[in-house]
């Protein structure tokens, strides 16, 4: 019964354990055009992140989708401008994290 009960306890703290394989949510830092911004429980959204490999699972936060980074050169962005987590560059300006609309 103790060896039945220990190896379940085992299980359970792996379980909890095992890293999250979600992108990180950190604060808006990086100025981006992004085509659109979507929620990330949307379907438009879950379908570009299973392209990239990533699990917004759990996420509740607005995905900016095809975006480019605003340069300080100016960037004539005729989309949505947004301010994001600085999105990672393998990601190719797929997707971008925690998405907030700025006035520039």
């Amino acid at each position: 019964m103790f060896s039945k009960l220990f190896t379940t306890a085992v299980f359970i703290t792996l379980a909890a354990a095992t890293p999250w394989n979600g992108p990180p949510v950190t604060t808006p830092t990086s100025d981006q055009c992004c085509n659109s911004v979507v929620s990330s429980t949307s379907s438009a959204a879950s379908a570009v992140a299973a392209l990239l490999g990533l699990d917004l699972t759990g996420l509740d936060v607005p995905i900016g989708l095809s975006c480019s980074p605003i340069t300080v050169g100016g960037n004539n962005c005729g989309s949505t401008t947004v301010v994001c987590d600085a999105p990672e560059e393998e990601w190719g300006g797929l997707i971008a994290i925690n998405c907030i609309p700025i006035t520039l």
